[in-house]
């Protein structure tokens, strides 16, 4: 059985981190005032008034009402209820409304329902949505008091159910605090035992390269799907002879590849021509003119289909230009692959990796699935036709998948179909794709010799200097939340990105030296943050501590 260790102050920040996380990202998405709140827990069935909550929340005065609850908790708790209660978000009620009406609006609306029911037990998912609407136009704003008041009288929280997701919120961050530390004993582990090499006389990849870098937009039609997009092209300056390695990136759900421009300059800087084509059916574009009202979905659904088919497609463009504007320079056979986010998911996709609808369903229909945020956008393709997609482009020849969406949707058996040099990516703090649920696994499944797994303490999926400054002053207004800086992450993701391509896109042997663990603790020096490396050398480490975590907590 697995013993585990004494978790630092750090790790300590990540229970509070992930619940503020939660909350704010379900109180962002999109009747009569109820006088009494109704907690079932059979054979118990309880009930407080909200008014005996207002006077609390307002007055501090604690009545008999509240009282009988108030004896089994401590001071402490009682002042941090008090806070939550009135704890004000400023949202706005259209979005909100817009937003719970999307596909994935309306399931995360479906599983809180199940916990705050109808009398009678029925699901309470519209009389939550309303509640949140009318919480929102309230002269105060979007408190938990108001949305308590404003659910109907006979609304009941069944107390087995909440409970249950609670535990199961904790057996995540238990999870998460566990992943965390021995990922880092797994990086030292190996570090132990690498090749010595004195980084300091090597080249410092976390700076640009020497490579001046020029931007073009290229406007697109792919006629065969009716599908018009943009391309972001970099192109390096002043080149060698010699062929021009290629990397083609994937953009998040509800970005834009100019989000992504920074790390994709500085590839281009080490010599790579890189191209970042829009996704128009998963951008920021769609996400506004969702918000907007003018449509269902949060994407597209044809987005698990034509995500990977734009990859295939800009590959097409890059050889038509090939001869007329790069001398037939570009080496279009042995092409690296980037994405991050549901772009993770294109990435692995374009290498092999083949949606297992089986195991998806599986893990959509477990009871509190629903902790798990990528999952909710997995759970969307269980509406494709049940068929086998195969979007494998032979040209693609090494993958680096950021933050991925994948361990659903693909499972083991569609992940063990790579069989090319992979690279994941995660943030140690990340809510919408949690290493410990979406990448922990899928590392251990992967079956191709060449894999790695690079994880940077405190990152949090998003790159928040693009954030619109509202989220950003929300997130930062979280308490115990201290989150590395963008120009850090970007330079452990460069530093390991450039010699991953090197080596297994250029041929490049000089620089498998940097693809140690020992380069990510060198990295790390003096980092408040750091950067943790693992290969295929802790792969099975890694899966035992998965199969011990999962016998002695589930």
């Amino acid at each position: 059985m697995m013993k585990f260790p004494r978790l630092s102050s750090k790790s300590g920040r990540i229970p509070s981190f992930l619940l503020g996380l939660c909350t704010a990202f379900l109180t962002s998405l999109p009747a009569h005032s109820a006088e009494k709140i109704f907690f079932v827990y059979p054979p118990l069935n309880l009930s407080i008034r909200t008014n005996s909550l207002e006077q609390y929340a307002q007055q501090g005065k604690i009545n008999s009402d509240l009282g009988f609850y108030f004896q089994f908790t401590t001071p402490e708790q009682q002042a941090a209820f008090k806070e939550a209660l009135t704890k004000r978000i400023d949202l706005d009620p259209v979005v909100i409304s817009r937003f719970f009406n999307t596909n994935i609006g309306e399931d995360i609306l479906t599983r809180i329902g199940k916990g705050i029911t109808i009398h009678g037990g029925r699901n309470g998912k519209y009389a939550i949505r309303a509640a949140f609407v009318q919480a929102a136009m309230a002269p105060d704003g979007f408190t938990l008091l108001n949305v308590l008041k404003k659910l109907p009288t006979d609304m009941q929280i069944q107390g087995e159910y909440v409970l249950g997701f609670a535990q199961e919120a904790q057996k995540i961050v238990l999870a998460t605090e566990t992943l965390i530390t021995e990922f880092s004993q797994l990086t030292a582990e190996e570090a132990a035992t690498d090749p010595r090499v004195d980084y300091a006389q090597l080249p410092d990849l976390r700076k640009a390269g020497p490579y001046q870098v020029n931007k073009q937009v290229w406007n697109l039609t792919d006629p065969s799907r009716n599908r018009s997009l943009y391309a972001d092209i970099y192109i390096p300056q002043s080149l060698p002879a010699g062929r021009i390695p290629v990397i083609v990136f994937s953009h998040g759900l509800a970005s834009r590849p100019e989000d992504y421009r920074t790390g994709l300059e500085r590839l281009a800087s080490y010599g790579f021509l890189i191209a970042a084509p829009q996704h128009p059916g998963s951008d920021s574009i769609w996400a506004k003119e969702t918000l907007a009202g003018y449509h269902k979905d949060a994407f597209d659904l044809d987005e698990f289909i034509n995500r990977p088919k734009d990859i295939s497609f800009i590959l097409d463009e890059l050889e038509r230009r090939n001869a007329t504007e790069f001398q037939n320079r570009l080496d279009l056979q042995k092409v690296g692959i980037g994405g991050h986010s549901f772009g993770g998911y294109t990435a692995l996709a374009i290498a092999g990796a083949e949606i297992d609808f089986d195991h998806l369903q599986q893990d959509c229909d477990r009871l509190y699935s629903g902790l798990n945020i990528a999952l909710l956008l997995e759970c969307q393709a269980l509406k494709l036709p049940r068929k086998n997609y195969n979007f494998r482009d032979n040209r693609v020849q090494a993958v680096f998948a950021a933050n991925p969406v994948n361990r659903g949707i693909f499972g083991q058996k569609g992940l063990a179909k790579i069989a090319i040099p992979t690279l994941l990516g995660s943030g140690s703090y990340d809510p919408a794709t949690p290493p410990a649920l979406e990448q922990a696994s899928s590392f251990t499944w992967l079956t191709t010799p060449q894999k790695y797994w690079a994880m940077v303490e405190g990152q949090a999926h998003v790159n928040f200097s693009e954030l619109d400054a509202g989220l950003t002053q929300s997130l930062e207004s979280l308490e115990h939340l201290t989150l590395p800086s963008q120009t850090l992450i970007t330079s452990y993701a460069t530093a390991i990105e450039i010699p991953f391509f090197q080596l297994y896109i250029n041929k490049n042997e000089q620089f498998r030296p940097y693809l140690q663990s020992a380069y990510a603790e060198y990295l790390s020096q003096g980092e408040e943050f750091k950067l943790d490396f693992i290969s295929q050398a802790s792969s099975g480490k890694l899966a035992k501590i998965i199969e011990d975590f999962k016998r002695k907590h589930f």
